[in-house]
């Protein structure tokens, strides 16, 4: 097997990848095949980091939107990534992948409290490591959340997964002839407001130089192929020529 060019990752995966085709809460066999495709990234000996969104079970803007105050709402929507990281903790350890899940709100029954040392030392000893509850603040994503988690564990790469196999300067689903981008800057999303990630984190990534790399999940082995130097999805970094 070709060897993977990152020794550690974070894997950003949005909530709404776990519903699957049912459109909520989380479909058994979505969550089943994402656990085998990590198994496999950790059999390459790469350290896997994850943080996981909770939109599948409920989104805090848009029960704003709806006029809930957006501090609760939000927590709210920190919770949702709670249940997200037990299911995929669970679907993991089915597999004999040894797991932690880390919340930045303390619930000692549930999982561990999020302390940056402690996070390091669970990825060296080659467990997958789930961050939950994005920041523990809100007013903050989880695109932010992984961003910062990021950097703190010293990843080398964020790897976002979606539905659509990278950046595009129109939604594809709406646009059939939007374009498609290979390699992007930092300063280029920011400017066209590509919306890869939230501003905060494409900054905080901007800032730290911190590459970014998003590529489509629902196809089968593409966490893999990206590790393996593969041309998968759109590069995002900071001295990236658009392409």
């Amino acid at each position: 097997m070709k060897p993977s060019q990152y020794r550690r990752i974070l894997l950003k995966i949005s909530g709404e990848m776990l519903a699957g085709d049912q459109g909520y809460g989380i479909q058994n066999a979505v969550l089943d095949n994402l656990a085998s495709e990590i198994t496999e990234v950790v059999s390459m000996n790469v350290e896997v980091a994850i943080v996981i969104g909770g939109g599948n079970i409920f989104r805090g803007l848009a029960a704003t939107a709806s006029g809930m105050e957006r501090a609760s709402a939000d927590y709210m929507g920190m919770l949702a990534t709670v249940l997200n990281a037990l299911a995929l903790q669970n679907s993991l350890e089915a597999k004999n992948i040894s797991t932690r899940v880390l919340s930045a709100i303390e619930m000692r029954q549930l999982a561990e409290g999020y302390i940056r040392r402690r996070a390091i030392r669970h990825l060296e000893k080659k467990r997958v490591v789930i961050f939950a509850a994005g920041t523990g603040n809100p007013y903050f994503t989880t695109d932010t959340a992984a961003a910062l988690r990021a950097m703190e564990i010293g990843a080398e790469v964020i790897m976002k997964g979606t539905k659509v196999d990278g950046v595009y300067d129109a939604d594809p689903v709406t646009h059939p002839t939007a374009k498609r981008f290979n390699k992007l800057s930092f300063l280029t999303v920011l400017n066209k407001n590509l919306r890869v990630m939230d501003a905060t984190a494409i900054s905080l990534c901007m800032d730290n130089n911190l590459p970014l790399i998003v590529f489509n999940l629902t196809d089968p082995g593409n966490i893999k192929r990206v590790l393996q130097g593969n041309e998968v999805g759109t590069l995002v970094s900071k001295d990236a020529t658009e392409s």
